[in-house]
């Protein structure tokens, strides 16, 4: 990575624009052009250092609510499992453990009450009893890695 894509990086981690035209906004910002920020940002997805590119709400703020899930799933429903788990449009993380709860995602929704209908009904679509885990204390830990600064070198 060269001294641009570390500034893209450092601006998109928590201050990416929401615009009309954010790359044009980046650019605007860093001196170059929409099109050398919209193509960095496209190799460094392509690379794996990009991730996702999305927002992040507070669901309790927006008066709706967000619960962790875990599942013990055999081996052969797995692929079941998580497609329908996948499926469902409130779902932001689902991820396979080395656990005896081998399954774990996160659900949102409107509130409790469907939340528990939707956890309810893919139980019973799946035959999967599911743990429900609302957090109890909310601890958001907002992170940024600082990947430009005054002291890097760039290689040559």
């Amino acid at each position: 990575m060269d001294t641009l894509d570390k500034k893209i990086l450092d601006i998109i981690q928590t201050a990416f624009p929401i615009t009309e035209r954010p790359y044009a906004d980046l650019a605007k910002q860093l001196s170059s052009t929409e099109e050398e920020v919209f193509s960095r940002v496209v190799a460094l997805k392509e690379q794996g250092i990009i991730r996702r590119i999305g927002c992040n709400f507070q669901s309790a703020k927006l008066d709706w609510h967000s619960t962790l899930c875990g599942a013990y799933v055999p081996d052969d429903k797995i692929e079941e499992f998580t497609k329908a788990v996948n499926a469902l449009s409130g779902v932001t993380h689902n991820y396979l453990r080395e656990h005896h709860f081998n399954i774990w995602f996160t659900l949102i929704a409107e509130d409790k009450e469907k939340v528990l209908s939707i956890l309810a009904d893919l139980t019973e679509k799946t035959g999967i009893e599911i743990l429900y885990l609302p957090a109890e204390i909310l601890y958001k830990i907002k992170v940024d890695f600082k990947m430009e600064n005054e002291n890097s070198k760039e290689a040559k």
